[in-house]
């Protein structure tokens, strides 16, 4: 049998990456490619105004290449999740490319019409959730005010007084849902996403936990992680969640400005693509030695662990999946984090020191005193790895493609 041709489609894909979803897939990928156990392709969209609406670019990176999709600014609603264009096109890509299997992974903007294409066509298709578009107008379950919105199961006709397309909430959840059934695998990366999901109605009983792997640290990492502590004890405390109430800012600025101590330094990383996130932060009342980053790249994962001990994880709604607390345990580095969904979902949790959504920020700074007075240890925790998650991929597609 000749090698199996995986098609992954996905909003965005590298060279144009953003968002932990985006990496998990195109590091998958990669994996599978390394591997040698499969030829990859990939198809997301971009929105450039030097290229006509619904034309299709392609790239290459990595030895994938990308087909993508030009949207045009001015979409319907309803086109975010069922594009009729967007739809003719992924037929006419997936005829081209002939894929034994599809991996679907977020789907917003491109639209779930890629399913009924994909049973017309006769390929079986693995649909990844990652977040909560699939149930959530909103996505991420983030109220108007910035709150978390804390429904479980979630409730369509309490969804329409959170959005401004109203009577088109209960029809867009019916569309998504008959969609999702088409798919052959479901997969979630943690059993809170899953039962979230299954309990709100959405494909009941039929998804499975797939876990996300992170990038492991390399022999280097260590080096420097020694070498950049031989030189100074401060403790370094890193924060990669932007500055919006939902990830905890408000709650860190607050902590770190009252705490009265200075024996400590910060790194705030700018996720943006065009560095605009701390712009307008006001950082002049933090204690200790703070300095902003930009963002980095999957390669240059253990260049940011090695300059910090602990990761500072406030997330202050329900996640699927902490990406960057597996990448900091993984390397030994100490998380305080809040009990958020399926972030709590990996060994060595300290359950003793979860803060409570909504907790006030001196639980926070009481927190942080007692690892500044008693700095953590090196402690590696077994974290899986993307070539884990694309062998258990492997698995289990491989009764697909047997058919």
């Amino acid at each position: 049998m000749t090698k199996p041709h995986i098609l992954v489609v996905n909003v965005f894909y590298a060279p144009f990456s953003y968002g932990g979803a985006t990496i998990v897939a195109e590091q998958v990928a990669q994996s599978l490619l390394q591997s040698g156990a499969c030829f990859v392709t990939a198809v997301s969209t971009c929105s450039r105004s030097d290229l006509q609406a619904y034309s299709v670019a392609c790239t290459e990176k990595d030895g994938v290449v990308n087909y993508l999709i030009n949207l045009p600014p001015d979409r319907k609603f309803t086109e975010i999740y069922n594009n009729p264009q967007v739809t003719e096109i992924l037929a006419q890509l997936i005829d081209a490319i002939a894929p034994n299997v599809i991996h679907m992974h977020c789907l917003q903007d491109i639209g779930a019409g890629g399913l009924s294409v994909a049973q017309e066509a006769n390929i079986p298709v693995v649909l990844s959730i990652h977040d909560f578009w699939w149930v959530c107008e909103r996505q991420f379950m983030i109220r108007p005010d910035s709150r978390y919105c804390n429904q479980n199961p979630i409730d369509t006709d309490t969804c329409q007084h959170c959005v401004a397309n109203r009577g088109a909430t209960k029809l867009r959840s019916d569309y998504l849902r008959r969609q999702a059934d088409l798919a052959d695998i479901i997969t979630y990366p943690s059993e809170f996403a899953r039962g979230l999901c299954e309990s709100s109605g959405f494909a009941p009983g039929g998804g499975v936990v797939w876990e996300n792997g992170v990038r492991p640290p390399s022999p280097a990492f260590f080096v420097e992680q020694m070498a950049r502590r031989a030189r100074s004890s401060a403790t370094v405390f890193g924060f990669l969640g932007g500055p919006s109430q939902i990830k905890g800012w408000p709650l860190v600025r607050q902590a770190f400005s009252n705490i009265g101590r200075d024996d400590f330094a910060g790194i705030l990383v700018d996720g943006s693509t065009d560095g605009s996130w701390w712009q307008s932060a006001d950082l002049t009342t933090l204690r200790g030695t703070w300095q902003i980053q930009p963002r980095f790249e999957q390669s240059a994962v253990d260049d940011f662990y090695a300059q910090i001990d602990v990761l500072l994880f406030m997330s202050q709604w329900k996640e699927t999946f902490g990406l960057a607390i597996r990448e900091a345990v993984a390397r030994g580095i100490t998380v305080i984090q809040t009990d958020s969904g399926g972030t709590t979902e990996h060994a060595g949790v300290d359950r003793e020191h979860l803060l409570p959504i909504g907790a006030p920020a001196t639980a926070l700074t009481k927190r942080l005193n007692d690892v500044l007075d008693a700095p953590p240890f090196t402690q590696l925790l077994p974290v899986r790895t993307y070539d884990e998650q694309a062998s258990e991929f492997l698995s289990m597609v491989a009764p697909l493609l047997a058919k």
